[in-house]
């Protein structure tokens, strides 16, 4: 339906792409300024005390220690706790806002943000200044970021880099199920398996960057 309530929606949409240009030319000037980066995604419902939150931390310190700008979706839970670590260690703690209709109020821990009201345009930015995805628990927003590069990644629309899932016991379902089902039906190879790492530690997501780049 392209008419709600007596507004012709298909007379915005030409107007909309000026917001929408805005958006990447905002995203694009303030990121390209950052350096080095990398990308962290999780759930905005993990809290403080629980042992993933204190994982994303711990990631965060490490990269900012590591001379990497942390980026998340500026959110609570994971995205907190990465910007927290970041800025604990004197980094630059990115993060990158939506406005939808659940208001997301960015973290307190956030020294540099950018806000946008399309998921898209929010999306580019996080892969194209990205070093690397590190991916904690979370719901359908984490998921999708995941399943986005590693696509990216296989139809080879971007250089590989990097994908880290943190947590063997949270995704080892999902890791089972591709293998008992998307890899035996032959909906995708073994080498795209690959495309990915999974590890528990900090200190394993910061040697898996590290000796990537190194090559």
């Amino acid at each position: 339906m392209s008419k709600i309530k007596g507004i012709d929606f298909t007379q915005q949409d030409p107007w909309r792409v000026f917001r929408i240009m805005g958006e990447f030319v905002e995203g694009f000037e303030e990121l390209s300024k950052i350096g080095s980066a990398v990308t962290v995604f999780g759930s905005a419902r993990t809290k403080p005390n629980e042992k993933y939150y204190k994982i994303a931390e711990e990631i965060g310190y490490k990269l900012a220690k590591a001379r990497y700008a942390v980026i998340t979706g500026a959110g609570s839970g994971i995205m907190e706790a990465a910007n927290k670590g970041a800025k604990r260690a004197g980094g630059k703690s990115v993060g990158l806002n939506i406005d939808i209709p659940i208001v997301q109020k960015p973290n307190p821990y956030v020294t540099h943000l950018i806000d946008f009201r399309y998921f898209f345009c929010r999306k580019v930015m996080f892969v194209k200044y990205a070093k690397a995805f590190i991916v904690l628990p979370g719901g359908y927003g984490t998921l999708d970021e995941f399943f986005e590069a590693a696509t990216l990644i296989q139809t080879k629309r971007i250089q590989p880099f990097p994908v880290i899932l943190v947590g063997t016991d949270y995704w080892k379902g999902i890791i089972t199920w591709m293998k008992d089902n998307m890899l035996k039906k032959g909906l995708i190879s073994r080498s795209e398996l690959n495309i990915f790492k999974v590890v528990d530690s900090a200190d394993s997501v910061v040697r898996i960057i590290r000796d990537f780049y190194k090559k």
